[in-house]
């Protein structure tokens, strides 16, 4: 029997399921026809103990995509971005070690200050530039305590169909009219929620431990994609570059995102496709 046969029998808990990586992830599921459910808000609120509770109760596997992510509020909402990123994951992790469950949650490469010139690997000490990667990394460690048994993954630059995200506001703002200025000095590599789902999928049975980064492979400045989505979609963009010192924005964002995927390429036993071919078939199917 192989890994998702005998995964088949347990029950998967998807918190934050209809955000926009939770929804991938359920697509993801349902085509390997594992036995999962989602959970979200309304129904569902992960600074709920109860509610949580509730879930670990019934489900053998516990996937967190459950987040506060807008990046600039968490400025001024810290406390709420700590509850969500930080507290209800420390209670999760302890909630499913007294069960026996393995917790796959998800982070970011907000957690870095952006500082390296080089791709961040696993071990690089985090120093979050903002309150939304602070309550993410204190998140993290919250759940190492708690739990011994559980993964981490620290997804970059995330876009899909369900929620905002860089590309979707580009387009938006674009069919408007809008004259759009991007930054061309910060370095990453967009990253599909479609492909994280997938990634996700094929580490359910191994169960690994630990931290791990995902993201496309390659990398590009903002503007440099901003330039890739209006030429594969043929829009006519009024498009300018500036530099993140020209940008006012309530919350710093890191200048370097590129995230060292080896460790999970090494675990995984797969190569992990350039940025322009996942974004390339999200622009088509848009």
């Amino acid at each position: 029997m192989t890994g998702h046969a005998k995964m088949a029998e347990q029950m998967i808990a998807i918190l934050g399921g209809r955000g926009m990586l939770g929804s991938d992830l359920a697509r993801a599921c349902k085509e390997r026809r594992l036995n999962f459910r989602v959970f979200d808000l309304p129904e569902f609120d992960i600074t709920n103990t109860e509610h949580v509770q509730d879930v670990i109760d019934r489900a053998e596997i516990i996937i967190n995509c459950a987040a506060y992510t807008d990046v600039d509020k968490a400025q001024t909402e810290a406390d709420l971005a700590y509850q969500v990123n930080a507290a209800a994951v420390g209670r999760l992790g302890s909630l499913a070690k007294d069960k026996g469950r393995w917790i796959l949650h998800i982070s970011t490469d907000f957690v870095f200050d952006g500082s390296l010139e080089r791709a961040y690997v696993e071990t690089d000490v985090p120093n979050p530039i903002n309150s939304y990667g602070q309550t993410k990394l204190a998140g993290e460690r919250l759940l190492a305590e708690s739990n011994p048994q559980h993964c981490i993954i620290r997804a970059e630059w995330t876009y899909g169909r369900a929620g905002n995200n860089f590309i979707t506001k580009l387009i938006a703002q674009a069919e408007q009219g809008k004259a759009l200025r991007v930054v061309d000095d910060q370095i990453g590599a967009p990253t599909a929620t479609t492909e994280v789902a997938k990634v996700i999928c094929e580490l359910l049975p191994k169960r690994p431990q630990g931290t791990f980064h995902f993201a496309a492979s390659g990398c590009a400045s903002r503007f440099e994609v901003a330039e890739f989505v209006f030429e594969k979609l043929g829009i006519s963009a009024n498009l300018s570059s500036c530099r993140s010192s020209d940008y006012s924005a309530p919350a710093q964002r890191p200048l370097n995102s590129r995230l060292d995927c080896s460790k999970i390429q090494a675990v995984l036993g797969m190569s992990i496709e350039h940025w322009q071919g996942p974004l390339g078939r999200f622009l088509e199917s848009l």
